[in-house]
């Protein structure tokens, strides 16, 4: 029997809640703080949880020496003086003692545990190399750094303290369900999860994790809907007599390249700007060519694959599979890289293998 529950992830963009501008960078530069001390101690961590694996291969230590990596209390031949996750906690809770919550660090020592172990067979076998983070990296935070959520009229927003920074949310023009998600988490009917603060040019975002319900739907597993991925529509699926074109060529790119059109012209017109003659508003006007692509495209793909999910719910299609998934990636890598690259097949991929999870659908990649 699966899973009742499926975990989502949401971005969601956070303003520093202080009254003044001095305030507001103070909090700031403690994030990234934080977030630099989560990079190093990432690096430290799994640097650690190697040599502990890897020592018992380390033949050239005499035959007499003890490198049974368990608890010395556990163990007669053992060689630690506590458990191995508390090990490598211990390293980095010292080293940064007072310089990031500790909640961070065991949060980020678990995570990356939990990780190591499920590749540890192809780091043995030398077919991995061990994670490298980088400076930029999400720090994770549990539940117990969230204090005080609630919505705030005079603030149309959600407002909360992680550790002892005040926050609040930007949704903007939100046409996602971050705001009913955060409403159920408040009123108690969901559940939010250990979840990651983000840091990227000076914005913020809590990549939020909820536990929902799985969505309950009268599928029959025995009922099939074939779904191919194709150069002409997105998505074409059947089940039984039933056949669905989801989008087209047309609809998917002609947005896409116009906005494309205008971030090179945009960009053009810098190779000519000097230093201070424009150069800094045309250069902002690149990034945001850059986020409305990125949006226009993460609309759309979500509206196709949900599409396609509703298809199957209405069919009672239990089980989806993806076709010919390979040989069209192939087929457009050979023959029409201009598809390729405006295509997004990976992430139209993993919005329909979310959906899927969520809606009870056993999901099949042919």
């Amino acid at each position: 029997m699966g899973k009742e529950t499926i975990k989502l992830t949401r971005k969601i963009q956070l303003l520093v809640d202080a009254p003044t501008k001095e305030e507001r960078k103070e909090a700031l530069d403690t994030l990234y703080r934080w977030q630099n001390r989560s990079y190093r101690a990432g690096n430290l961590i799994v640097t650690h949880q190697y040599i502990q694996e890897m020592i018992k291969d380390f033949f050239y230590l005499s035959e007499g020496i003890r490198y049974r990596l368990v608890d010395e209390k556990k163990a007669e031949d053992g060689i630690l003086n506590r458990s191995k996750s508390n090990c490598t906690y211990r390293v980095v809770s010292d080293r940064f003692k007072g310089e990031v919550p500790t909640n961070i660090l065991a949060n980020m020592n678990y995570n990356i545990m939990n990780n190591f172990n499920k590749n540890l067979v192809q780091y043995r076998r030398g077919e991995r190399s061990l994670a490298n983070f980088r400076r930029d990296i999400p720090f994770p935070f549990g539940t117990i750094g969230i204090h005080g959520l609630s919505y705030k009229k005079e603030k149309k927003a959600f407002c909360f303290r992680l550790f002892s920074i005040p926050f609040k949310t930007y949704l903007g023009k939100d046409y996602t369900d971050k705001r009913s998600l955060l409403e159920q988490v408040v009123a108690g009917n969901i559940k939010l999860c250990t979840s990651k603060i983000q840091l990227n040019k000076g914005k913020i975002y809590w990549l939020a994790v909820f536990e929902v319900a799985k969505e309950k739907h009268n599928l029959k597993p025995e009922v099939i809907a074939e779904a191919s991925l194709s150069l002409e529509h997105p998505i074409i699926v059947k089940s039984r007599k039933a056949t669905l074109s989801i989008g087209s060529r047309e609809e998917f790119l002609y947005r896409r390249l116009a906005i494309q059109a205008a971030l090179k012209r945009t960009q053009d017109a810098i190779a000519y700007c000097r230093s201070g003659k424009g150069r800094k508003r045309k250069t902002k006007a690149v990034e945001r060519f850059h986020e409305k692509e990125k949006n226009y495209v993460g609309n759309r793909l979500h509206v196709y694959s949900r599409m396609l999910i509703d298809f199957c719910i209405k069919h009672q299609a239990g089980t989806l599979i993806l076709i010919n998934l390979e040989d069209k990636m192939e087929i457009a890598k050979k023959e029409n890289g201009f598809v390729l690259r405006n295509w997004n097949y990976y992430e139209l991929i993993t919005k329909i293998k979310y959906k899927a999870e969520k809606a009870g659908i056993e999901l099949i990649v042919d």
